[in-house]
């Protein structure tokens, strides 16, 4: 019971905390980045194809020209035509009764439509919903804990982390704070106030700071900042318009990349220290701290293939793209996108590395002390 209370209190603090934050930065004013007056996407349904823009052959090509009837907005309920791109990333390719998002510009009483995408959203939704129902049968209540804990985790980088960096505050400050506050609060849900979860909490935190400072490290000796990413000219119109320090982002979302794996690697190693020491209480730390690294060596190549390949299948459009315009070695190794998820991947499996003998090391010394009662 008086576990129950402590577990409890803590979640309480965080929630007030939370709750706090989002008072706090709920009123921040947007700087104007793009003109949105007089645009909106709303619901609308296709009622008619009056152009379509399929050839005899087949092929798609141009625009279609269609009805829509909005169903949603201040426009709910009426008809207007509108055009349909067939490009890869914009409109659809359009069917009567097929659900879209239709872009409204309105000016002077007047407006033109298009057809932004397909209205995908239900779809989507109904996946989430499916994972979540899934995670929840198969875990039970650890289950229900560990989505209440992916909620509160992107919450928190949406109303917590997003908020501080656009006031002003250091990226990588803000994602230490976010990394840790939300480590502690996943791991309270899953476990409790336990010595397991001070464990797994130690290890994630200590892991994901690490793979911070390598991938720092990394960039000073290759000369690589975060002013080298891909979409740098956007970012720097951002950061002029705003207080936003662009530098600090790719180091920020390396942090927070590398919380997963990393608090997968504290809380597996930190279970299974506590589940030794359950069935033989009479376990020293030195025995401990082996059983800990014996299991972590086994996780250490599992994991960090799971982070290298998974930069990697981030980046597999530019890697076809490299292959198949056969470019030399040095102008590969030396290209900053090359250097940068060589950084990510580098920097993220050294955490998870260095996590398993202190989370080992913790783990010991905290459940070694424990003395069969």
């Amino acid at each position: 019971m008086k576990e129950r209370w402590v577990r409890g209190g803590c979640l309480a603090a965080a929630g007030i905390l939370f709750l706090l934050f989002f008072l706090n930065f709920r009123g921040i004013e947007k700087a104007d980045l793009l003109e949105t007056e007089g645009r909106d996407f709303e619901k609308a349904e296709v009622v008619k194809i009056i152009r379509d823009n399929r050839t005899e052959s087949g092929n798609i090509v141009g625009n279609q020209t269609v009805v829509l009837k909005i169903l949603s907005g201040k426009y709910k309920g009426k008809l207007t035509q509108a055009t349909s791109s067939s490009s890869y990333l914009f409109g659809a390719h359009c069917k009567v009764g097929m659900k879209v998002i239709a872009l409204i510009n309105e000016s002077e009483g007047e407006f033109v439509t298009s057809v932004y995408s397909e209205n995908r959203g239900p779809v989507l939704w109904i996946f989430i919903g499916l994972f979540v129902a899934i995670v929840v049968l198969i875990g039970g209540k650890k289950g229900i804990f560990s989505m209440i804990g992916l909620a509160f985790t992107m919450l928190c980088i949406l109303f917590v982390f997003l908020p501080m960096i656009y006031k002003g505050i250091s990226p990588i400050a803000a994602a230490v704070f976010v990394i840790i506050y939300t480590t502690i609060v996943t791991m309270c849900l899953i476990d409790g106030i336990s010595q397991k979860a001070v464990t797994a909490m130690l290890g994630t935190i200590f892991g994901v700071v690490t793979a911070g400072i390598f991938a720092w490290l990394i960039g000073k000796a290759a000369g690589i900042t975060g002013y080298n990413v891909s979409d740098i000219e956007n970012l720097v119109y951002v950061g002029e318009m705003t207080d936003i320090r662009i530098g600090e982002l790719l180091f920020a979302g390396i942090l927070i990349s590398a919380l997963g794996a990393v608090m997968d690697v504290g809380m597996s190693i930190a279970s299974t220290l506590n589940e030794l020491k359950i069935n033989k209480k009479t376990m020293d730390a030195r025995a401990l701290f082996r059983s800990g690294m014996h299991v972590g060596r086994d996780m250490m190549g599992t994991m960090t293939n799971t982070l290298i390949l998974a930069f990697t299948g981030g980046s597999i459009n530019t890697l076809v793209f490299l292959y198949a315009y056969n470019y030399p070695y040095r102008q590969i190794i030396n290209m900053y996108f090359v250097g940068i998820e060589l950084m990510q991947g580098l920097s993220a499996s050294l955490g998870v590395i260095l996590a398993v003998p202190f989370t080992s090391a913790v783990g010991a010394w905290i459940l070694g002390r424990s003395k069969e009662k």
